[in-house]
């Protein structure tokens, strides 16, 4: 793969994320999106459900999501039930993996040595995570993949806690271990950049895919916005 383009896109409703990835994945499959693209985002507070988690794993009642303006998602991609709200890193991979010559197991381990060499950045010793797909530090795990594949083209991906309120970590069953859910700025006892989080993800994962190099573009001319109130974390 010669080259990989990172498009920036702030802070994204899950909704308009989904859409624009859906439609991105049709034009890979297709073929006149050849090349893929890394969606890298942050949703407003909301929970999502993959094919391996259920609502059993949101640990509070429906009023409490209610008033903290939290919608509830099942999504069809790898993994289990994760909260999502500024503070997280959603990493949305869009690929034409056949065409790229990688398999599922390829992906896979593309994707974790990308979240491990990203810790690293950070001086955070880190490595995979083998019962809940994603990465762990001393702390607990911090990443986690939720990744689909239809048509030979990827869509999900990873999901990165950079820096997240305890109470908001508690909402949800993470994983189905006695595996502790962290940050990696709780992990690092000092505020954490997103920006820096973002610069070194999109390296990695352009080394781990074997891409000769990256072009970062702010914005996508195909996303179409929506607002919605939310809530705020003290």
């Amino acid at each position: 793969m010669s080259t990989l383009d990172v498009f920036l896109l702030g802070t994204v409703d899950l909704a308009s994320a989904m859409e624009l990835q859906e439609r991105l994945r049709a034009d890979v499959a297709a073929g006149t999106g050849s090349r893929g693209a890394i969606l890298l985002c942050e949703h407003p507070p909301c929970v999502t459900i993959g094919r391996d988690g259920s609502f059993a794993d949101v640990l509070v009642e429906r009023e409490e999501l209610t008033a903290r303006r939290m919608d509830v998602r099942w999504l069809n991609r790898g993994g289990g039930t994760f909260v999502h709200l500024p503070g997280q890193l959603a990493v949305y991979t869009i690929l034409p993996l056949e065409r790229m010559g990688m398999g599922l197991l390829q992906f896979r381990t593309a994707l974790e040595k990308t979240l491990i060499a990203t810790a690293a950045d950070l001086k955070v010793p880190a490595e995979r995570a083998s019962d809940s797909p994603g990465a762990l530090c001393r702390c607990g795990q911090f990443a986690f993949i939720g990744a689909a594949v239809r048509d030979w083209v990827s869509h999900g991906g990873m999901f990165i806690n950079v820096s997240l309120p305890q109470e908001a970590l508690d909402l949800i069953r993470w994983t189905h271990t006695e595996t502790r859910v962290t940050t990696l700025a709780a992990q690092r006892t000092r505020p954490t950049a997103m920006s820096t989080v973002r610069e070194s993800l999109a390296r990695n994962l352009a080394t781990a895919l074997g891409s000769d190099s990256y072009h970062v573009y702010t914005g996508h001319p195909f996303l179409h916005r929506t607002t919605q109130k939310v809530y705020v974390y003290a």
